[in-house]
């Protein structure tokens, strides 16, 4: 299997599909890993460009490593893979806990080797709730998270999955293979790996990386996301950074590269080849 190794010798796995037209670099929400783009990685290999999406330290095939599980390092393994490869004028798109690692790479690599930037129902830019972001999420919701991956991890990612990640609680009939993926990917994390990025993804303050964004940007976020609210993240992301473009899909919950699929595939295809 493809590794790159990260500067502290971590082993960070990788799919590569596609050897024409313009990168694309997936990355994934927690706890999942790079399985989670195989749909969306296939599409845009077929379309003409090149879809390379990684596992995330701690997550899946990679490294799970007892240090490193936060957004700098998250987003240096990433550089670390991209100029492995020599990526160029890459697009880079992230979903949830994704989109805070590839706006972190932004903040520290800045967009030398980067064209384009897309948000899916990502965390950016601050989930927890501090006097200078009132707008955020109590620290409670997280650390709830965190007794449910402590006491019981295997019980948090099926109810995480047959309840809000997807929506299911709703009136959304979600096929049982999609939530079955979400939980064996989930138990593929490393625990401690998987336990500390809640606070990577929930604590970390993307606000001034976002600021650093220089190149096109489109959010696109679900305006029933019950992971990460719609007004916590991609509006006040698509506000702060200059000339992006919100795309709200109505009634759309949190998982949309499974649920909304098809329209995620289009939008990203038209957005890419602009």
């Amino acid at each position: 299997m493809p590794f790159v190794t990260a500067d502290d010798g971590a082993e960070i796995f990788y799919r590569d599909w596609g050897t024409e037209g313009s990168p694309v670099v997936l990355s994934h929400g927690w706890p999942l890993n790079s399985d989670a783009w195989q749909a969306t990685a296939l599409f845009l290999a077929e379309n003409g460009h090149r879809a390379v999406a990684h596992d995330r330290r701690g997550h899946g095939r990679s490294s799970q490593t007892w240090n490193g599980n936060e957004m700098d390092t998250y987003a240096d393994d990433l550089a670390c893979l991209i100029e492995a490869l020599d990526l160029r004028e890459a697009t880079l798109v992230g979903h949830s806990t994704g989109g805070g690692e590839i706006v972190r790479y932004v903040g520290r690599h800045g967009t030398a080797r980067v064209s384009r930037v897309v948000l899916v129902g990502a965390v950016p830019p601050l989930m927890l709730r501090q006097d200078d972001n009132p707008q955020g999420l109590p620290v409670e919701v997280f650390d709830a998270i965190r007794a449910g991956e402590t006491a019981n991890r295997a019980q948090l990612y099926r109810d995480l999955a047959d309840g809000p990640f997807f929506g299911h609680n709703r009136a959304h009939d979600v096929p049982q293979g999609f939530r079955d993926a979400f939980w064996a990917q989930g138990m593929a994390s490393g625990h401690r790996g998987a336990y500390e990025c809640i606070a990577a993804f929930s604590a970390t303050d993307f606000r001034p990386d976002l600021a650093k964004i220089d190149v096109p940007t489109l959010v696109i976020h679900g305006d029933d996301d019950q992971i990460v609210p719609i007004d916590v993240g991609g509006r006040r992301s698509a506000a702060l950074i200059d000339g992006a473009r919100l795309t709200v899909y109505e009634g759309s919950g949190h998982a949309l590269p499974d649920t909304d699929r098809g329209r995620l595939h289009a939008d990203l295809l038209t957005f890419i080849n602009s």
